[in-house]
């Protein structure tokens, strides 16, 4: 496991900690999957965590958003900024062009994840209660 969900990572609301973990999940199961040099032809495997990723993502948001609005955060407009920049992200990812680079296509994955579990979460998500 290379992602692990710690306490600093916590915002105090129970279900998005959960769907946080959820995501430190997909990315440690991208992690995974890059590291294991038995299976040859990742492609359907990438997919697999591709489409998890941006419906996991999309219901997330969603849930995050509606939270921020009810108590009104006041960054919740730059938060939804983001949220839309990474679904776009996601949705960019050339399908077609996994095949032919499957590590690479893995690694960027997992750099875009990992960008996003620590700068976002930690420094964006934390302080929605605060």
């Amino acid at each position: 496991m290379m992602y692990e969900f710690t306490d600093d990572y916590l915002t105090g609301v129970e279900q998005i900690d959960n769907e946080h973990r959820k995501l430190f999940a997909i990315a440690n199961e991208a992690y995974e999957l890059l590291k294991d040099n038995f299976v040859s032809d990742k492609y359907d495997y990438i997919r697999e965590i591709l489409e998890e990723l941006r419906g996991y993502t999309k219901t997330h948001f969603a849930h995050e958003e509606e939270y921020m609005d009810k108590i009104q955060y006041r960054r919740r407009f730059s938060q939804k900024i983001q949220h839309a920049e990474f679904i776009k992200k996601l949705e960019d990812i050339d399908l077609d062009g996994i095949d032919e680079n499957q590590q690479e296509t893995l690694l960027e994955i997992l750099d875009f994840l990992a960008n996003w579990l620590v700068s976002h979460i930690k420094k964006s998500d934390t302080l929605i209660n605060k």
